[in-house]
C-alpha cells in the first residue's frame, strides 16, 4: 500500500494512493497514519480491505492539495552516517567497522514538496537522498535479520539535508549541522514493506536545478537495512513510528572538487527512489 497524509500543516488527513493512481480519503477508516496504526494489525487490516475496494473510498482532488509527511507523531529519527561504499570513497572516509549513528529531531521532518530553508550563516548546505525505514513493531535486542525485517512497516524517500560547516567545523557532534528547521523532507508515500520489495535493490537519484547529482543503489550500503535495524535495537528501543535514515550514496556537494556546489536560496532539489515516489523542494532563506 501507498499511504500518505494530505492537507495544510497540522491539519493533514490520512489518504491512500490506489493502484490506478487515484488519491483516496482514509479519514473514515483510520484517524491518521502513525505509529499506533502501524502497530495495530486490526486497523491495518481495515486499511488493506479498503485498498482492495478503493471505489468505496472517497476520491480526493489532488490539484492544489499539499502533501505532508506520510507519518504523524514520529518518535525519533535515527540516522546512519557513511553507509555507502561509494560515498565513503568520495569523502575519503574509512569504511566504518560499525554503523555511525546520529539523531535528527522529529520536528525537522516536513513534507516532500515543502520549502527547505537555508540556515542563517550557512555556506555549505548539502543534499542527501536516503532510504527511510519506518518501524512498525517494538524492537529491542533483536537477534536476527529476519526479526529485524519483521519490525519494518515500510519505506519512504528522505532528504537528509545537512549543513557541512555546522556539522564538521564548529566542534562537538554532527547534530548542529543536521537539525536545522526543514532539514528532513519525507515522503510522498509510506510504502508498506510487502509492496516495496527488496530494500537492497532500490535505485536512488537526486537532481539539483535539473542536473543529476546522485545516481546510486541501496546495493552499495555497507550495512544493509536488516543489519541496521538489528544493530540499533542493541542500543535503543525502536518503537512503531520511529524512522531510520539509512545513509546516502555518492554525489553529495561535499564530495565535489572546489568550488563545491552547495545549495543556495532559489535552488531546486528533486529526488526519488524506485517505487517510493519523488520529492521536489525549492530552497528558501531562513
Amino acid at each position: 500500500m501507498k499511504l500518505l497524509r494530505v492537507g495544510q500543516v497540522g491539519a493533514e488527513r490520512p489518504a491512500l494512493l490506489d493502484d490506478s493512481g487515484v488519491l483516496r480519503d482514509l479519514a473514515g477508516v483510520v484517524p491518521d497514519v502513525d505509529g499506533a496504526l502501524l502497530a495495530d494489525d486490526a486497523a491495518l487490516g481495515r486499511v488493506r480491505d479498503a485498498a482492495s475496494a478503493p471505489g468505496e473510498l472517497p476520491a480526493l482532488e489532488a490539484d492544489g492539495l499539499r502533501t505532508g509527511p506520510p507519518l504523524a507523531g514520529i518518535g525519533k529519527v535515527v540516522c546512519i552516517g557513511l553507509n555507502y561504499h561509494d560515498h565513503a570513497r568520495e569523502t575519503g572516509g574509512a569504511i566504518p567497522g560499525e554503523p555511525i549513528l546520529f539523531m535528527k529531531a522529529p520536528d525537522t521532518v516536513v513534507g516532500p514538496y515543502d520549502t527547505v530553508l537555508v540556515p542563517r550563516g550557512s555556506e555549505k548546505t548539502d543534499w542527501e537522498v536516503e532510504l527511510a525505514v519506518v518501524i512498525g513493531r517494538t524492537a529491542r535486542y533483536l537477534s536476527s535479520d529476519e526479526e529485524a525485517l519483521a519490525a519494518v512497516a515500510g519505506y519512504a524517500v528522505s532528504n537528509d539535508v545537512s549543513e557541512r560547516a555546522f556539522q564538521l567545523e564548529r566542534g562537538g557532534q554532527w547534530d548542529k549541522g543536521k537539525n536545522c528547521e526543514t532539514f528532513n523532507p519525507l515522503g510522498p508515500w509510506l510504502v508498506t514493506a510487502d509492496e516495496a520489495g527488496d530494500p537492497q535493490a532500490l535505485g536512488l537519484r537526486l537532481w539539483v536545478n535539473g542536473e543529476l547529482r546522485q545516481d546510486g543503489t541501496t546495493a552499495e550500503q555497507i550495512f544493509p537495512v536488516a543489519e541496521v535495524v538489528r544493530y540499533l535495537s542493541q542500543f535503543m528501543t525502536l518503537r512503531p513510528g520511529d524512522v531510520i535514515n539509512t545513509g546516502t550514496p555518492a554525489g553529495v556537494a561535499m564530495g565535489f572538487p572546489e568550488p563545491k556546489p552547495y545549495l543556495r536560496a532559489g535552488d531546486v532539489v528533486e529526488l526519488e527512489i524506485d517505487g517510493l515516489g519523488r520529492q521536489r523542494q525549492e530552497l528558501g532563506a531562513a
